[in-house]
């Protein structure tokens, strides 16, 4: 009999289960990058029969019919992303890194959680009887949004657009030694001199202490006013993920431990390459040395390129066999070169999957990369600020990448980089190599989010995966109370040797000049 109600009750959870989960989304950064790997995910749990709600200020085109959005336009309206990114070149020295981090703790965490918050829809949204099974959240400076989660009573899952950040590895308690694991605005890879590791421990922990002392607290009071009868106060809350998704995987990026609720899913964004507009399509056929292609993201805009940059490139780009796909926000360039196309947007995916193209030429941002490196394309990069320079840097390290750097663009190392990538077969050679290792996996990315966040939603949250490291104080973690009593009990031991040593030497010492006097006397 308990036999039976056991198999009517796992029947009675797989129909259930069948029918499909309702997620609700939050993808709050204004940068289209975040969204297309944010709704990478949202798209692959809708398409595989998930009721999903998103909240964004970017609605997804073509979506499914299970696919609800909840537009927040003030995000882009309040984020000035359209200004000149030029301007956050992380050059100035080593301490440059810094003042990006803090205007992000600063400004963009304050009007991207605030404009998310103050959405009269999504205010509706919270004073409504709609349930969710799970939340799912960007982690980008956005700790208050967490708090969905609590309200509707869901287990949450978060996730980085462009892999480990201290953002992420205190949710789950991931270990990041900093001899090893270099912080996401620094350049370096896991392969440090000491003054890198000096540098790269220096500025973890002024991270630390501002992340901890300023930018948490500025979040907690956001969390706070958004959710005054929250059923877990945003410390619990900051400890209760079920889960994080990183948009990275190991055959790119240096191997380092995770706790088993830390997945990655690098490539969650890519999906089969699709017919190219008929003009491109076209291009890219006929053109019978190759084509480079070159594009700066979504949020760095060419046209901000100084004109001096711009005519170094179209000058070396007229000398080239190979054509050249530029996209360029101003169609009408002047002295554009015969063998050159401008449009204002380009299909990336689609044009980075065709065989003819033989050069990437990139900001180095990790979802342009990891579109070039599935389809085995080199690349040329040219960092301007956040994860950018440490994702060139692995590339140049692993052959096939040429670092082109902003201050440096000229005729001459612009013609150098393209001569080096184009003419040295190496460069193609191990793109094709690191390809072959990232696309061995047993699963695809999208499968990878969909089982992981239906093994969450199955196992009510997945308690099971998490770390005992997220109940320990920053003392306990590092064993600084344990260092303390070691080093509490090695100097008593030193000093009753001294103690001992002083009476032992009193005692053979101390005898004579007694035993002198009583000669003398007698």
């Amino acid at each position: 009999m308990a036999a039976r109600s056991t198999v009517a009750l796992a029947l009675l959870l797989l129909v259930a289960f069948s029918e499909g989960a309702k997620i609700l989304g939050v993808i709050p950064t204004a940068g289209k990058s975040h969204f297309n790997i944010g709704s990478g995910f949202m798209k692959a749990l809708a398409e595989a029969g998930h009721d999903v709600t998103v909240i964004s200020p970017f609605a997804l085109k073509n979506a499914p019919k299970n696919y609800r959005t909840i537009e927040v336009p003030e995000v882009l309206a309040e984020s000035n992303f359209d200004q000149n990114m030029f301007n956050f070149k992380s050059s100035g020295g080593a301490i440059a890194p810094l003042f990006l981090l803090f205007l992000m703790y600063e400004s963009f965490a304050k009007v991207i959680c605030k404009c998310i918050l103050d959405n009269a829809n999504v205010v509706k949204l919270l004073n409504s009887d709609e349930k969710f099974d799970l939340v799912f959240v960007e982690t980008f400076i956005s700790e208050p949004l967490y708090g969905f989660a609590q309200h509707f009573d869901a287990p949450l899952i978060t996730y980085s657009t462009f892999g480990n950040s201290m953002w992420t590895n205190d949710l789950v308690g991931t270990p990041a030694p900093p001899s090893h694991v270099a912080h996401f605005m620094l350049s370096y890879t896991d392969k440090m001199s000491f003054w890198q590791r000096f540098h790269n421990t220096a500025m973890t922990i002024v991270d630390r202490v501002y992340y901890e002392l300023r930018y948490l607290p500025n979040q907690k009071r956001l969390y706070d006013a958004a959710f005054p009868n929250a059923k877990m106060s945003f410390d619990q809350q900051m400890k209760n993920v079920s889960l994080v998704f990183l948009n990275q995987h190991f055959s790119l990026n240096s191997p380092r431990p995770y706790p088993p609720n830390m997945i990655e899913a690098g490539g969650v964004q890519i999906d089969d390459a699709k017919p190219l507009p008929e003009d491109l399509q076209k291009y890219l056929d006929e053109a019978k040395d190759g084509v480079v292609y070159f594009c700066m993201g979504s949020n760095i805009k060419s046209i901000h390129f100084p004109e001096e940059k711009r005519i170094a490139f179209l000058k070396v780009f007229s000398k080239l066999k190979q054509r050249v796909l530029w996209k360029f926000e101003d169609e009408n360039m002047a002295n554009q070169p015969s063998n050159l196309m401008i449009k204002a947007w380009m299909p990336q995916n689609d044009i980075l999957a065709h065989p003819n193209v033989k050069l990437f030429i990139t900001h180095g941002g990790l979802l342009g990369t990891t579109e070039a490196l599935f389809h085995g394309k080199p690349m040329i990069g040219i960092p301007i600020f956040g994860d950018q320079p440490m994702n060139v840097q692995k590339a140049v390290r692993s052959g096939y990448a040429v670092l082109l750097d902003y201050d440096d663009i000229n005729e001459e190392n612009v013609d150098k980089a393209l001569s080096t990538v184009l003419n040295d077969p190496s460069y193609a050679r191990n793109a094709k190599l690191v390809s072959e290792r990232f696309r061995d996996k047993p699963m695809t990315p999208k499968e990878t989010a969909v089982f992981w966040t239906e093994y969450v939603i199955r196992h009510r949250g997945a308690p099971h995966l998490r770390s005992s490291a997220m109940d320990l104080s920053i003392i306990q973690y590092h064993l600084l109370d344990v260092y303390a009593v070691m080093l509490v009990m090695a100097l008593a031991v030193v000093a009753l040797n001294i103690c001992i040593a002083k009476k032992i030497l009193r005692k053979v010492f101390g005898r004579k000049p007694s035993v002198d006097k009583k000669k003398k006397r007698s």
